[in-house]
């Protein structure tokens, strides 16, 4: 998990992908990581601050992207996926806080749905 959000984005853009495909492929892994943390808390925890991190990474990287003035997503779509990842920031930050397993499966489950929808919303190409 040393490898940061970045460079995984970069990496898996090298593929030929769509750019939908490559955000959702980005979510299901950190929400596989933060699953793998949660379902072996004993001996994982460790690794929370590494999932943490790759997680916030991403959301870093998404948010930039809707809130550029580049940003092609309609107005509306720009504000929900900006809210829901400052909502994503202040959970990891609660994570951080007070590490508790049950709590990471709020960030878990908005991966998996946001990757699900962005597998099935697939514009025709």
């Amino acid at each position: 998990m040393q490898h940061s959000a970045a460079h995984a984005y970069q990496q898996v853009g090298k593929q030929t992908v769509s750019p939908r495909v490559l955000e959702a492929n980005l979510l299901s892994r950190a929400a596989a990581q933060l699953q793998m943390v949660r379902d072996d808390w004993d001996n994982r925890r460790h690794e929370l601050r590494d999932a943490l991190l790759f997680n916030r990474k991403l959301w870093n990287i998404f948010l930039t992207s809707v809130t550029g003035e580049s940003s092609q997503l309609p107005d509306k779509l720009r504000e929900n996926i900006a809210n829901l990842g400052l909502f994503v920031m202040k959970q990891t930050v609660s994570m951080q806080d007070n590490p508790v397993p049950a709590k990471l499966d709020t960030l878990i489950n908005i991966n998996r749905e946001l990757a699900a929808g962005l597998r099935a919303s697939r514009p025709a190409e």
